[in-house]
């Protein structure tokens, strides 16, 4: 099994493959509205911005699980991001991205990256990069900001 092989939910609620992303380098979070580290939405958007046309795609994928920081419902998710940080990279429906009911796409990347807390994440705005050929590279920490990642995304863009 690949990443290529896996559907998940665009915020709009439409299916989409991961094999849209074939030959793209992605960066893929799992964000909140409500958290501490929310304002890491805008040092995304910025990464977006700068390596989008190299072929850079940002995935942000909204959880509720990590004290309940991420309460809205698609829409207002949308809006937030969209009025607050105008975020253009893809944003997903809400997920779990630990548990029974985690989506197929972090039990993919967990099992392919490790880390400090092995399969589980910790806690919000956890990223994983993945090359041009669907290979997790790299897991980073919540506290990691989006601009320390410029040299590793320009490593393999």
């Amino acid at each position: 099994m690949s990443i290529y092989d896996i559907e998940v939910k665009d915020i709009d609620g439409n299916i989409v493959s991961m094999s849209n992303y074939k030959g793209k380098t992605l960066l893929i979070v799992n964000v909140a509205s409500k958290c501490g580290f929310t304002s890491q939405y805008e040092g995304l958007e910025e990464l977006y911005e700068t390596y989008k046309d190299q072929g850079l795609e940002i995935l942000g994928f909204p959880s509720n699980e990590f004290s309940k920081q991420e309460p809205g419902n698609e829409e207002e998710i949308k809006s937030f991001c969209s009025l607050t940080y105008d975020v253009k990279f893809d944003l997903f429906s809400k997920i779990e991205v630990n548990g029974d009911n985690e989506s197929p796409l972090y039990a993919y990347l967990k099992d392919k990256s490790g880390g400090l807390f092995g399969n589980k994440i910790k806690w919000n705005f956890t990223k994983f990069l993945v090359n041009k050929d669907g290979i997790v590279v790299d897991r980073f920490a919540p506290i990691t900001k989006p601009a320390s990642l410029i040299k590793d995304i320009e490593n393999i863009l």
